[in-house]
């Protein structure tokens, strides 16, 4: 087919948005974000919103919120939806420091040693920020060692690990290294890789979504016409741990629905594909989404040429989840971005994250205002 005059434009502009949004996600990826902890993130996240939104603001959960008026002719009836994306990350944190200066660690969120493996790490001292390597120990241990039934059994256990700082207790001390510190993936290890069609890395989860909100706040910035009602986008904190920075917003900010953006297990036993059609959350632990919301982000993905995926994914929570379960949002729904390997080295394929960006572009200006809240 021959191209028209416009098709190279069109061609560099569209190869333009995706460099653009390659870098962006890269940053995001490469910002440590572990629970409470959130403030690289949440500097990206607010000098974007910055650019576009109406009003940015960070409350004091350490949520960051970017608002953009809806177009309502009568001011009486102001109606808000509430989308959410949470900008931390699994970790670890400190239990103890031993008098050897190694650390021993516990989850922070929903992880395993082995999603981390023996790997570098970044220890997020109150003064200071040092290396250091997450260890199960020598892999030439016998019964003998501590750690060596569950290690050389692969069913390693946080018990059995360590962080080697090569410090002492004095100078980890000085450095602000205490119970509670935070510990992450080492920026070393933070880049992304390119497998054939799909982007993977460590904290897709929850960096993707939050690269869709972000997309979609820019794209509804240029048809605020078209948006009924106010949307407030909301990076929450805490998520992995206790949903506590999307409990204190939905507590605090107008609205009775609230829709998570979020990954999506990639999962025989709930029927999802790597692809780019979005993932549309019908339930999980916390319980069952709003019918009405369901449905109309389903259509939305419809409308913008994709096929949605409905998943009732068990074992999974959303800060949407959360917050209808507490009872401070009397609608909830949930689009995700299908994943591979959650809380992993994460899989996205290109034109995933667009997608999710576009469905909820579709969904925030086609729903009834009276649907909002």
């Amino acid at each position: 087919m021959s191209q028209t005059p416009t098709d190279p434009a069109r061609a560099a502009h569209r190869a333009e948005e995706h460099e653009d949004t390659q870098a962006l996600l890269q940053r995001l990826l490469m910002a440590r974000g572990p629970g409470g902890q959130e403030d690289e993130v949440r500097a990206i996240c607010q000098a974007h919103l910055m650019r576009y939104c109406d009003q940015t603001w960070t409350d004091p959960a350490g949520n960051v919120i970017g608002l953009l008026k809806g177009h309502q002719p009568d001011p009486e009836s102001r109606q808000a939806v509430r989308i959410m994306g949470h900008m931390d990350e699994i970790a670890m944190v400190v239990k103890r420091v031993e008098p050897d200066g190694t650390l021993r660690v516990v989850a922070l969120g929903g992880a395993n040693p082995v999603n981390f493996g023996v790997c570098p790490v970044d220890i997020l001292g109150d003064n200071q920020t040092l290396a250091g390597v997450l260890s199960f120990g020598s892999m030439h241990a016998t019964t003998g060692s501590p750690q060596g039934q569950d290690v050389m059994s692969g069913a390693v256990q946080w018990k059995d690990v360590h962080v080697i700082t090569r410090s002492d207790p004095q100078a980890l001390h000085r450095m602000g290294v205490r119970p509670g510190t935070r510990v992450v993936l080492s920026q070393h290890w933070r880049v992304p890789f390119r497998v054939g069609d799909a982007l993977a890395a460590h904290f897709l989860d929850d960096r993707a979504p939050v690269l869709a909100m972000l997309q979609a706040v820019a794209q509804l910035s240029q048809r605020r016409e078209q948006l009924p009602f106010d949307a407030f986008f909301v990076f929450t904190t805490l998520e992995e741990e206790s949903n506590a920075g999307a409990m204190y917003a939905a507590a605090h900010l107008p609205g009775d629905t609230t829709i998570a953006v979020e990954v999506g297990p990639v999962m025989s036993e709930y029927g999802t594909q790597l692809s780019v059609d979005p993932i549309i959350d019908t339930g999980d632990q916390k319980g069952y989404y709003s019918r009405e919301v369901v449905m109309a982000l389903a259509d939305a993905a419809r409308r913008c040429g994709y096929v949605p995926q409905f998943a009732l994914l068990v074992d999974f929570a959303s800060d949407a989840s959360a917050v209808m379960s507490a009872g401070i949002s009397a609608h909830a729904g949930c689009l995700a971005i299908p994943t591979e390997n959650t809380h992993g080295f994460e899989l996205v394929v290109d034109g995933a994250i667009e997608a999710c960006a576009a469905t909820l572009v579709a969904y925030l200006t086609s729903v009834q205002s009276d649907a909002a809240g």
